[in-house]
């Protein structure tokens, strides 16, 4: 045990005599453990590991796919859902729907999201409630309402409840409606986030009523197997309601949540992974090269050591004790930035962009295997002295310096590996983060064709049962716009039903008058009041905008964007023609629409384009139509301020409030945070951010093993530069010297990353959105690397240039 405590001491201080060699390898080994396990702790929690279900691989969503492609998802009918449960494969269907509800049993009503559920016992996610029980079929028996009944989650139950266990048995009221609460559901149960609560939903069938569908499969079904099955009930669907399915052939394709919400993320987040591991060898060949330097220094004492009679083993154990004091000592430091690392990334993380069932936290094992590997890192190359001196002659070791024995061929050759393969995975980053940068740049710099500064949507949920006919609805509608627009602090309001951009809009077919039948373009159709072109700053460039009184009518008029003008009618002469919706209709209670509303509508102008796919995908043919001609259960109100939007939301909610007491309104968001918090946004600037620091901590990394390497050369060829300065050669000979001997291995490793680059880049491209093999990226990454490996190398060659020949002499 002493032996072991004077190993410890001894190594501790061999750390203090070199604080430089220490903190580096410590911090090289630290930085890489830190990254790898911090990464992979948010694949794990969103890719490995994404839901609490049993099954949850087996869980599906029906989707159907046309001709051409697109995808959809249709609702179906309580009879359908019946006739869905026999077929052969299927475990269990859940008929669902979702409403935003009001608690009305406070003071002030707070919004509540709600899904409505089939009950099932026990229910398909195999999750049983935490407190309570979960929705049983008692609650909604076959024809008859379902019973009062609710199961909360656990976010509500904690926020409204304050985490109350005695909450089973008691009330809540919903919309002037009492439910008694049977139930509370674990943490990571998040079913159809944001769902607070979940009802029982009675099954009937009723005109123009369709519900979600939730299907769960047998174990042991396969998915292409259910699909074939489904395909002929699901074509017998389509032919008794063809206007809920595509005219042309189509397939049905099943599809997991895990497919669905956990792998839309996952590309880039393997990428990420590939950086981290990639920072993790690069710290681990910088701590390689730090090591054998430091061997390469320590050659001759070790020889001295054996020579007055210290064993191998007890070299070797000395040796061992610092190289595992280093790792440990990196490994402790990785775990701290391992955690402050995850907190980091989680803050960047969009969250809209993954399950919200995932946890995302410290994965353990990978951060001891990341510690292992550095850890073993340090100690073989840490025990490289003591495993060298079983080799030479312990008699030409004590004559010679260690600079003439490590500056041999195979000493040269290890750090000639070494600094090629550091350089080349640093090029490979440098290459993918400037991709990424570059393709966030283009993101933020698009134009929107619109103006969201000082603009908020402001989402009005219809409750169920209330302005159920188009007149009411339409004169509830006016009196919140006109309550909210005489604000001082409001500039200007509108409607914007599903029109909020950058991404808005329904896709749906329309007939051009004139035009065959067969020939039906897909555009997007958005609903919005005549304010909101005005509001947006989306100017007109043809005709008219349709007026307040029009709107008020519901009268049949469309805009159209320049996109579609450009595409039907190149001659410039839109205005004027006819078009109409492939399949509107009138679906009273929930979305009746006004008298002649499915007609023809008059192309009446034509407006610049605004964003309607996205940041990054071409603006689609548009059309916009007053949101009177087909009246949703939901909308938004855009309000534009003269003041930071979000400081008016109280005014506004008051001024709702006085409309109808019942009023809630969902969340809220001005719309620039609308761009800043969508996925394709958020997704775009992770990639950006983290790979910006892992090429700033790769270049640094290098920089240090360039200048270790460097600066041993420089020692180990004193003689050698002290002689060639007496024979006459001047200072920058030898800088000269001394650079050009570094920079063939950083020309090496330069040309092996740049071919890197270019063979990874159909892999990177897809996912960061541009190309690494960009020339302008590559000869960006080359001149930066340079840059950083002659400042690495200045410094000892301007030492080497500084060495007196009489001093030289003496050096040996």
């Amino acid at each position: 045990m002493s032996s072991v405590l004077s190993d410890l001491r001894y190594a501790a201080r061999e750390l203090r005599r070199r604080p430089g060699f220490a903190a580096t390898a410590i911090l090289s080994l630290a930085l890489g453990i830190g990254a790898t396990s911090a990464v992979f702790s948010v694949i794990y929690g969103v890719l490995l590991n994404p839901f609490p279900y049993v099954g949850a691989d087996r869980i599906m969503q029906v989707s159907i796919e046309d001709a051409q492609g697109r995808t959809r998802y249709p609702g179906m009918s309580a009879s359908e859902l019946d006739a869905l449960r026999q077929v052969q494969g299927v475990e269990s269907v859940v008929g669902e729907n979702g409403w935003a509800l009001t608690t009305t049993d406070g003071d002030i009503p707070e919004n509540v999201e709600a899904s409505y559920v089939t009950p099932n016992a026990p229910n398909p996610w195999g999750v049983p409630a935490l407190l309570g029980r979960w929705l049983i079929p008692a609650d909604a028996p076959p024809g008859q309402d379902a019973a009062p009944v609710t199961v909360l989650g656990y976010a509500f139950w904690q926020r409204h409840f304050s985490g109350d266990p005695l909450v089973i048995g008691k009330t809540i009221q919903f919309v002037r409606k009492t439910y008694t609460i049977v139930g509370v559901m674990p943490p990571r149960f998040k079913w159809r986030d944001p769902a607070e609560v979940y009802m029982p939903l009675a099954m009937k069938d009723q005109p123009n009523t369709y519900y979600g569908v939730l299907l769960k499969l047998k174990p042991g079904v396969s998915t292409e197997r259910a699909n074939i099955a489904l395909l002929p009930l699901t074509q017998q669907f389509a032919k008794a309601a063809p206007d809920r399915y595509p005219d042309s052939a189509f397939t049905v394709r099943l599809r997991s949540i895990v497919e669905l919400y956990a792998r839309p993320m996952g590309p880039k987040l393997l990428l990420l992974f590939g950086a981290v591991v990639t920072l993790l060898l690069i710290g681990c060949a910088n701590v390689s090269i730090l090591l054998l330097v430091r061997g390469a220094n320590r050659q001759q004492e070790l020889a001295v050591r054996a020579a007055i009679g210290a064993g191998r083993g007890r070299i070797v154990r000395q040796l061992l004790t610092e190289s595992l004091l280093i790792g440990a000592c990196g490994a402790s430091l990785g775990a701290l930035l391992a955690w402050q690392g995850l907190r980091l990334i989680k803050t960047w993380i969009p969250t809209n962009s993954f399950a919200a069932e995932s946890v995302i936290r410290m994965n353990v094992p990978v951060l001891l295997f990341s510690a292992s590997l550095a850890v073993l890192t340090a100690v073989v190359f840490g025990l490289w002295p003591a495993l060298q001196l079983s080799r030479p002659d312990m008699a030409r070791v004590m004559q010679a310096s260690s600079r003439r024995v490590m500056g041999s061929a195979h000493g040269r050759r290890t750090h000639r590996v070494m600094i090629v393969a550091q350089v080349a995975l640093t090029i490979v980053i440098l290459g993918v983060s400037g991709a990424a940068a570059k393709g966030f740049l283009r993101m933020t710099m698009a134009d929107l064709g619109y103006e969201p500064a000082r603009v908020m949507s402001v989402p009005i949920p219809v409750h169920d049962g209330t302005y159920q006919t188009w007149a009411e609805r339409t004169a509830y509608f006016d009196r919140l716009l006109q309550a909210v627009g005489s604000l001082p602090q409001v500039e200007m309001v509108g409607i914007s039903t599903n029109a909020t951009p950058p991404s808005n809009g329904g896709d749906t077919r329309v007939d051009i008058f004139g035009v065959s039948a067969l020939d039906k373009p897909v555009v997007r159709s958005n609903f919005i009041s005549p304010a909101y072109f005005p509001l947006l700053h989306i100017p007109l460039v043809q005709g008219r905008l349709w007026t307040d009184d029009e709107n008020r009518r519901g009268t049949g008029v469309a805009v159209i964007n320049q996109t579609m003008a450009r595409q039907y009618w190149p001659n410039g002469d839109a205005v004027g023609h006819q078009i109409r919706f492939d399949a509107i209709k009138d679906e009273p209670p929930y979305s009746p629409m006004a008298a002649g509303g499915d007609g023809w509508l008059q192309i009446v102008g034509v407006v610049a384009d605004a964003r309607d796919d996205g940041l990054r995908n071409p603006i689609k043919p548009a059309m916009y139509v007053p949101y009177t001609l087909k009246l949703q259960m939901f909308t938004q109100i855009l309000v534009r301020t003269r003041v930071p939007p979000l400081s008016t939301l109280r005014d506004i909610r008051e001024q709702l409030a006085r409309v109808d007491h019942d009023q809630q309104v969902m969340q809220v968001r001005d719309l620039t945070t609308w761009i800043t918090g969508s996925a394709e946004y958020a997704q775009q600037r992770l990639v950006a951010n983290l790979f910006g620091v892992f090429s700033v901590l790769a270049l640094l990394l290098s920089a240090v093993g360039l200048y270790s390497v460097v600066s041993y050369g420089v020692t180990a060829r004193t003689n050698e530069f002290g002689i060639r300065m007496a024979l006459g050669a001047r200072t920058a000979d030898v800088v000269r010297l001394v650079l050009s001997s570094t920079y063939s291995n950083v020309g090496a490793g330069l040309v092996a990353g740049l071919v890197a680059c270019v063979a990874l880049d159909r892999v990177s491209a897809q996912w960061v959105t541009e190309s690494s093999r960009d020339p302008i990226i590559l000869g960006s990454v080359t001149i930066v690397l340079l840059l950083v490996a002659a400042l690495a190398c200045f410094v000892p060659a301007r030492r080497a240039a500084g060495i007196q020949p009489m001093e030289a002499v003496r050096h040996d």
